[in-house]
Formats: C-alpha cells, structure tokens, sequence
C-alpha cells in the first residue's frame, strides 16, 4: 500500500453502506454494554460495604462473630457428650460400688477366715483342689471390682474436670461475642441509623452445607477455582453458595469476582445478585422484582451458618452476624444503597 505524507497510510474511502454499518455497529456493542447485555456487569456498587476502613471492620468483626459461635456451638456440644459419659460412669459407679460392698460384707460375715485354714479344712485331696480354685477366682474376681471401681471414680473424675473447662471456654467465647457485637455496631454507626426489620420471605434452609474442618470450623480458602459468571476466580465455599442459590430458583443475573477495590469481590468471596429479570439495571427496584431481592435476601441469612455468610446488603439494610438487620445508608444511588442488587460476602 502506498505510503502518503509524514509516513502515513492514506485514508481509504469506504463504500456508502460500510460507512453507514460501522457507526451503527459501535452505537450497538455501546448499548449492550450500558444496558447489562454483556458479559460486564453494569450499575453495581464498586466498593461493596461503604469506605475501605468500615469493610474491613465489617470482615472482621463478622470473622470473629463467626469463629467465637462456632467455638462455643463445639464446647456446647462437647460439653453435652461429657455429661453422658459422666451419667454412664455414675451409673457404673453406683453398681461396682455395690459389688465391692458384697465383698466386704462377706468377709466381715466369714471373720477371719484365711485362705490357708480354708485349705486346711479340706476333706479330701478333691475338696482341697476345688477350695484352692475357688479362692483364686474369688481373689480374681475381687481384685477386679476393686480395680473398676478405682478406675471409674477416676474417669468420672476427669470428665466433671472437662465440664468445667468447656463451661469457662463458652463464657469465654460469649464474651468475645458480646465485644464483637460492640465493635461492628461501632462501626456501622457512619453508615446506620440503627436496627431494622429486615425481609420476609425465603423462609427455606435449602442450603447444602458447605464443608468445615473436623472441629466445626470454616476452612481457610483462596480465589481458587473459576467464577462462572465472569471471568476471574472466586473460593470453592462463594462457589457453592453461588450454586445453592441458584438451586433455591434465585437465577437472575449474577456477578461475582471483580479486579481492583478492596472488600470481598477481588478476593472471590462476593455476589451481586440482580434484582431485575434482564440484568443490573440503575433503577431503584419495585414490585416482583423487589419482592425477589426481599426473598433472596432473606434465604441468604436464613443459610448463613450452612454457607458460611459474612454479611447481606440490600435495599438499604445489612445484616452482620453479630448485630442481624440494620438500616445502612449509601452515597444515594439504587447501587450504592443496594437498592438494585442483594450483595453477598463470604466468609
């Protein structure tokens, strides 16, 4: 191709109808991606839960709510088979007791009865060896009830003593979740004006659990595995959530990783879910759709425990784990008051 003045390339004149076709092209990929038609989401807040320094009290102190709950769900629960052992072992108790008193009741009953005069007493060499039979199997016997009875004492001993641990441990844990509980109302004050009553609807705990470590805790996860509906990465436990959703008949348009910012999206431990059937729209949601939002909302927190929840936004609500519904005001937009979308972080 020719080369023009200053290096450049000439500009080749386009017949009538691709003039007409590029500029209709690019108004078309322009209002597809303005109205959630792509694969972008549009109209969701960017910095999901106010400032940068409220979102990481909120994690936190919702961490914390969590871990100390399930802490003190375990002790309960240790606590509580603990205490069937030690009604076993005094049940067992009050029988080897029993047993140990015939023994010596018995013998109080033979005086001082020796084994050597027993065996001396003896009638024939038959008798002799009959008597000296008995007298190991009652000296087995007897050794044995003692040696039960001293060793149940001591076990129903220990477990009274592993009561009292678990019993401190949930006073502590209660403690950590009364001061949790202090710390996020602190830090929702700048964004609430006090406690709300949250949604109806949703009333299912549908929810498959998502897996926890052998002691009832919520296992550490990283952006690990790919985001359906974008293109980035969430954690297995925000994917499982996104799928129990979805199987609870929640299958708007949702979004989920999102590069940049700070909060629980660039980690892959957020959703947005879409209030409106065709897509996140900048509109304040009314009717079903907002019914829709109300119910999905209030499944979520409903599930909290089995999926793992960190905390819900919608409609100008937040549920946290340690404080449950509060207003929650944003810049004023249906994104950042939520007005439009339910978001969802994870813990």
């Amino acid at each position: 191709m020719p080369v023009g003045r200053h290096g450049r390339r000439p500009l080749i004149a386009l017949p009538a109808g691709r003039r007409v076709r590029r500029p209709l092209i690019a108004l078309l990929v322009a209002g597809t991606l303005l109205f959630g038609g792509g694969a972008v989401p549009a109209h969701a807040e960017p910095n999901e839960g106010g400032t940068k320094k409220l979102r990481e009290a909120l994690e936190a102190t919702a961490k914390a709510h969590i871990e100390a709950t399930g802490k003190l769900n375990n002790s309960k629960a240790r606590q509580k088979q603990l205490g069937g052992q030690v009604g076993a072992l005094e049940t067992r108790l009050v029988a080897l007791t029993a047993q140990v008193g015939e023994v010596a009741a018995q013998s109080y009953r033979l005086g001082r009865l020796t084994p050597t005069s027993m065996l001396l007493n003896s009638a024939s060499p038959e008798s002799f060896l009959e008597r000296a039979a008995s007298l190991d199997l009652m000296a087995q016997r007897d050794g044995r009830r003692l040696r039960d009875l001293t060793e149940t004492r001591e076990q129903a001993r220990q477990a009274k003593i592993a009561i009292d641990a678990e019993i401190r441990e949930q006073q502590k844990q209660v403690a950590v979740i009364a001061k949790k509980k202090k710390e996020a109302e602190a830090a929702l004050a700048e964004v609430s004006s006090g406690s709300s009553g949250g949604f109806s609807g949703g009333s299912s705990t549908s929810a498959k659990p998502a897996p926890r470590n052998s002691d009832g805790s919520w296992p550490s996860e990283s952006c690990s595995v790919n985001d359906p509906t974008t293109s980035g990465c969430i954690t297995p436990r925000t994917l499982n959530a996104l799928k129990q959703t979805q199987a609870a008949n929640y299958k708007r348009h949702v979004s989920c990783y999102r590069s940049g910012g700070s909060g629980e999206h660039p980690k892959g431990r957020a959703c947005d879910f879409s209030a409106a059937t065709s897509g996140f729209k900048d509109e304040t949601a009314t009717g079903g759709d907002k019914s829709y939002g109300d119910n999905l909302a209030a499944w979520h927190v409903r599930n909290a425990s089995r999926l793992g929840v960190l905390y819900v936004i919608w409609y100008r609500q937040i549920w946290h784990p340690g404080t449950g519904w509060r207003a929650y005001g944003g810049s004023g937009s249906p994104a950042a008051d939520h007005t439009n979308h339910v978001h969802l972080s994870m813990y």
